[in-house]
């Protein structure tokens, strides 16, 4: 299962996320009354947009974080009736019923380092023709971020799957997925120095190296690895997906 995260804190940050969710949100073409499969879903925030444009729709909320399903009951409080949650890892066959009409996913994939397995367990539960719209982490992203941790730690944890073009082509065909579109979109994100950085650095992209750290350690660290980026700047770049379910 993925890592438990701190969703309070994630909710709270000025998160690129938001820009990422509405441009995804616009890709994905939708009636109103489909039954949509939130990938990853994490605190629901996209997944509230989604059901802005489902007034007569359901979505399926899945993730692998208790905590992030916690803030998502939490936020999505009087709407959960056209919500079916779910804790479980997109890896492996999914357990809810029936097929969905489109899966809709925002910066979660990259947590996932067998994309193979994704597809193939996202297809089993979409109907002949439902569509794919998702967009995360791609091939040269955070580059600078994880070369300043190199600084700092000696060695760059491979933490992700920043997976590219014809590789999650070729992953997608294996699957059974037809009319596929991928690119990478460069999509720098600007934070204020000091607190505002450090607290980003900490909470969305250097958990998994803190997990493994003393509490007195980490501070010190994600302080070390701001100070060694050129300027404030996460330097994200996105793999947008698009594709129907054979």
């Amino acid at each position: 299962m993925p890592r438990e995260w701190d969703a309070k804190t994630y909710d709270s940050l000025p998160l690129p996320h938001l820009g990422w969710g509405r441009r995804t949100l616009g890709r994905l073409e939708l009636r109103g009354d489909e039954r949509v499969l939130d990938a990853g879903c994490g605190t629901g925030r996209d997944t509230a947009g989604l059901l802005d444009r489902l007034p007569q729709g359901q979505v399926v909320a899945v993730d692998g974080s208790v905590r992030m399903l916690d803030q998502l009951r939490e936020r999505l409080d009087g709407r959960l009736d056209r919500v079916e949650v779910v804790h479980a890892d997109l890896t492996k066959p999914l357990p809810f019923d029936g097929e969905v009409d489109a899966v809709f996913s925002v910066a979660a994939f990259h947590w996932i380092e067998d994309h193979a397995a994704l597809f193939a367990s996202l297809a089993g539960r979409m109907r002949p023709g439902a569509r794919l719209v998702t967009e995360c982490g791609g091939r040269g992203n955070i580059a600078a971020v994880n070369a300043a941790v190199a600084d700092v730690n000696g060695e760059a944890r491979d933490a992700w799957e920043f997976a590219g073009v014809e590789d999650t082509r070729q992953r997608l065909a294996a699957a059974g997925f037809t009319g596929i579109e991928v690119q990478l979109r460069p999509d720098p994100a600007r934070f204020e120095p000091g607190e505002q950085l450090e607290a980003f650095l900490a909470t969305v992209v250097l958990g998994a190296y803190l997990d493994a750290m003393a509490e007195d350690d980490r501070e010190p660290f994600v302080a070390a690895v701001a100070a060694r980026l050129a300027e404030p700047v996460v330097d994200y770049v996105r793999l947008e997906i698009a594709a129907t379910r054979g």
